[in-house]
């Protein structure tokens, strides 16, 4: 063959790999949005224990078809405290055996013609995009079609390029001696860094097929590139988790040590374990001679039968070791110096992973959950701002609130630009919904900071002044500000899912309390100064306060009603 069939050669792998991560990712797009928040709830409310944990991780990647999508909510659950490390440990478990599926999939799309099954699906897909109702299973109907499709073009490559009689392609692979665990190692190490550089498995594992099943890369070697492909797809994982915060490195480093324990087993069991998974499928490694057909069949399967083994055993024996594996990422990944004094920082909204609108949007819901508490803990420093006497503790309390002022509207800023980026794709109606009602959250919640800062501002305007609030002033300010400390802690409550204090009327029932003590301590307020128990001045700043409050009760109302009305949607 010349260089410019080799080139085109090139170009139709490239292209027909392409074509299969794209269809992956419309699938498991698809599915998610079809199974809405069941799945998060599912992930959510059985991990009772690291075996049902297991189980777990394997239905929703089963479901999804999407280990990174699993691996995302879990970390997201383990930074809101739903799950602990461990708990996330035994979802990851079952993560890997349930993306195993891909690679049945994939022998099928090899053992099977599709051909005639592609382009019916691609229009029927089509048909069932445009009629809104059913749009989501067309997005899935496609996504597996274009999968299947690159199949079928990476198979029409593999024997347009007439692989099994390209003796130059032959001679490459047969130089490495199948029965040397250093050309093992060498295609672990491939396999590992082809992992790395595509980031899709999935693409891996659709070349190790193409090239097996043509006969011209021996069974030995194509195991190791899956192998190695279990190694290089958690160290695209740790790689994107190094942005992130504590818990997910050390989720991300607990699948590296999953996985690369399996692989050292493997290895010192190399030989007699993947003759045992040939046997299982009946195929034998030692035939030196088969027919087309019959490779074309049966090393698709033995593959898909190695993946799905590796990680069961690997599973059976680690399951028991989750506290070990725990306290080794714990050891390995330590919190740095400054992640717990650094105040600005988004604790669960991660750049670094990969993930879907569908997942991202639960991401948002426990930042705005972070940032409803952070305020809350600004208003306790106002309260503490209110009783301070002392000039430099007055100036140290109030540059802490000052400071929170500007992460407020740091925070702001950045969760609805990450909002943003999630509403432009493509979003079912729930979701859009959500994300409207989570813009209009941290808005109001960002009004609040806004309020807090006022009453400092205008406690430190009293503080260079000559003149002090009477004690009857301080315990009527007392008063109120426990009235707006109860409306915040209800507004938290609702975000934190307290089942018993998901009621919305306690939220109404207190800003009426606060707009009534309002309007009572104006009107005693005119007649105070009226009756010269203290000057114009400080009745002013008294009353600066008052009102502050007031509006910040009328926020707390409006977070609460966008908060309920989503999670109405979600009921």
């Amino acid at each position: 063959m010349e260089t410019g069939d080799y080139l085109i050669f090139f170009f139709r792998i490239a292209g027909s790999l392409a074509l299969l991560i794209y269809g992956m990712k419309i699938m498991s797009e698809a599915l998610q949005k079809m199974a809405g928040s069941q799945l998060r709830h599912v992930l959510s409310a059985m991990t009772t224990n690291r075996f049902t944990g297991m189980l777990t991780g394997t239905f929703v990647t089963c479901a999804v078809q999407s280990s990174t999508a699993t691996t995302v909510m879990t970390v997201s659950f383990v930074n809101a405290g739903l799950l602990t490390l461990a708990q996330a440990i035994s979802v990851i478990m079952g993560a890997n055996i349930g993306t195993t599926l891909t690679a049945w999939i994939m022998s099928l799309g090899y053992s099977l013609d599709l051909t005639n099954f592609v382009f019916p699906a691609f229009l029927v897909g089509i048909i069932l995009i445009y009629s809104r109702r059913y749009r989501y299973k067309g997005d899935f109907l496609f996504g597996i079609a274009f999968l299947f499709f690159s199949l079928v073009l990476l198979s029409d490559a593999g024997k347009s390029l007439d692989l099994q009689n390209n003796k130059g392609v032959i001679d490459f692979f047969g130089s490495f001696d199948v029965n040397s665990y250093f050309s093992i190692f060498i295609f672990l190490l491939i396999g590992t860094i082809i992992t790395c550089i595509v980031q899709s498995s999935a693409a891996v594992m659709a070349i190790t097929i193409l090239l097996c099943s043509t006969g011209v890369l021996p069974i030995y070697l194509g195991i190791a590139l899956v192998m190695g492909e279990n190694i290089g797809t958690t160290l695209t994982a740790n790689l994107a988790a190094l942005g992130s915060n504590t818990q997910a490195r050390r989720t991300a480093f607990a699948h590296f040590l999953f996985n690369a324990f399996g692989v050292i087993w493997v290895l010192c069991l190399f030989y007699p374990f993947v003759n045992g998974v040939c046997h299982l499928v009946g195929y034998d490694p030692a035939t030196s001679h088969l027919s087309a057909h019959d490779l074309s069949i049966k090393l698709p399967v033995v593959l898909a039968a190695f993946h799905t083994c590796f990680n069961v055993f690997n599973t059976a024996i680690l399951i028991w070791f989750i506290p070990q594996i725990e306290r080794v990422a714990c050891w390995v990944i330590k919190p740095g110096k400054k992640e717990e004094e650094e105040e600005f920082r988004l604790r669960f909204i991660q750049g670094g992973i990969m993930k879907t609108p569908e997942l991202s949007v639960l991401e948002a819901h426990k930042e705005i959950s972070s940032f409803a508490e952070r305020i809350h803990r600004m208003f306790g420093m106002v309260r503490e701002l209110l009783g301070t006497k002392d000039d430099s503790s007055f100036v140290k309390i109030f540059t802490r609130i000052e400071k929170y002022e500007g992460i407020s509207d740091n925070m702001e800023i950045e969760i609805a630009k990450y909002l943003d980026q999630v509403s432009d794709a493509h979003l079912s109606d729930e979701t859009k919904a959500k994300i409207r009602a989570m813009l209009r959250e941290i808005s109001e919640i960002e009004s609040i900071g806004d309020s807090c800062y006022n009453i400092a501002r205008t406690l430190k305007r009293k503080l260079n002044g000559k003149e002090d609030f009477t004690e009857r002033q301080y315990e009527h300010l007392h008063q109120m500000f426990e009235l707006t400390d109860d409306a915040l802690s209800q507004m938290q409550s609702l975000f934190l899912g307290r089942k018993d204090e998901l009621d919305a009327n306690r939220s109404f029932n207190i800003e009426n309390e606060i707009n009534n003590y309002r309007d009572q301590l104006k009107s005693q307020n005119i007649n105070d100064v009226n009756n010269h128990e203290y000057t114009y001045a400080i009745g002013t700043m008294y009353m600066d306060i008052v009102q502050e409050c007031e509006k910040l009760g009328d926020y707390v109302v409006n977070v609460v009603e966008a908060r309920m009305g989503t999670r109405q949607k979600e009921a």
